[in-house]
């Protein structure tokens, strides 16, 4: 029996650099594995209403969940192997987040550490952004999801939701699959161009902190040429004393697909000039057919049809949880 993987990311600004090597990348990997064999279910999701946790202008929102979407197909998504859709196509996700907040507790929210980062310094805050865990706990476990593949600043919801599902099936008999944590490979966290203390990220004020998926080959390039190092000019992976240069060596690994101690020592005893600037030219070539195919498939109407073919499966599979869960909480028996 083929296992369901279940992941989701945000359309709340640009997708890049560090999304697609430490997660979109590595999602059409999972579409299949042939190391071990195994059939792979994967259900990848495009969470609009976790966006809305924070303000959003609703034409850039909609035109995100299209581009998002079209990113996805771009980067090799095969919708006859995985299934896309938008989370709020498919109306269980909010019904199944509000029983699940029914389920867990004030204490546990309050200790999300991502919960506390977005609210801090700020005077008025949704209550979304402090309820969205169970929400996001009910985006799992609708899917009977088996593997859930994050980064480790997800890590702490994961265990959020593998605590309400096990709650829910003690008090009311067994009814949710606990899915397992699949922690990405290396690549997972790519680090901020101009701090590698953060990682890379879209909601960064600073546009220089990262590159784009959809930027122009001469922004790649500035970017690139502008990101911090350090002082000692060596090319050389030491995460600890040289955590900008490392990120670099990363980033230039995986859009290669050479090992970090292979390009290490192609620039050994030479500077950051050459390495920098060859090192944009591999991100302007890694992403040029990816940005060929997004507007191919943005401009086609493709995209369309493959986000309404996913949500009718999405909806089909969601819609059997949702009706175990309720049937077991007692709600709707007036219909039997």
């Amino acid at each position: 029996m083929a296992r369901r993987i279940f992941s989701g990311i945000q359309p709340s600004g640009q997708i890049t650099l560090g999304n697609y090597l430490g997660a979109l990348k590595q999602f059409v990997q999972l579409q299949s594995d042939p190391q071990s064999g195994q059939d792979l279910d994967p259900f990848y999701c495009i969470v609009d209403l976790h966006a809305i946790t924070v303000p959003q202008d609703p034409k850039q929102l909609s035109g995100r969940i299209l581009d998002l979407a079209s990113l996805y197909l771009a980067v090799g998504l095969d919708p006859t192997r995985s299934t896309l859709f938008v989370q709020s196509d498919v109306s269980a996700h909010s019904e199944l987040g509000w029983i699940l907040q029914c389920v867990g507790y004030m204490g546990e929210l309050s200790r999300m550490t991502q919960f506390k980062e977005k609210s801090e310094g700020k005077e008025s805050i949704l209550t979304g952004l402090f309820t969205y865990p169970a929400l996001m706990a009910a985006d799992i476990l609708l899917y009977q999801t088996d593997i859930v593949p994050v980064g480790d600043d997800q890590k702490q919801h994961l265990e959020l939701t593998r605590d309400l599902a096990e709650r829910f099936n003690s008090r009311f008999g067994e009814t949710f699959t606990i899915p397992e944590v699949m922690t990405l490979e290396q690549g997972a966290r790519i680090m901020s161009l101009d701090d590698p203390s953060k990682k890379m990220s879209k909601s960064n004020p600073n546009p220089q902190s990262r590159v784009e998926l959809l930027d122009t080959p001469d922004e790649i390039r500035k970017k690139i040429s502008r990101a911090v190092t350090d002082s000692d000019r060596e090319v050389r992976y030491d995460l600890a004393m040289k955590p900008a240069v490392s990120n670099l060596l990363v980033i230039y690994a995986l859009t290669t697909g050479e090992s970090v101690a292979d390009v290490e020592a192609r620039y050994e005893g030479k500077g950051y000039g050459d390495f920098k600037k060859e090192l944009a030219e591999a991100v302007v070539a890694h992403l040029e057919p990816i940005q060929a195919r997004f507007r191919e498939v943005r401009a086609s109407g493709e995209v369309q049809r493959v986000l309404q073919e996913g949500a009718q499966r999405a909806q089909g599979v969601a819609a059997q949880t949702l009706a175990q869960v309720k049937e077991r909480m007692g709600l709707g028996v007036y219909r039997r």
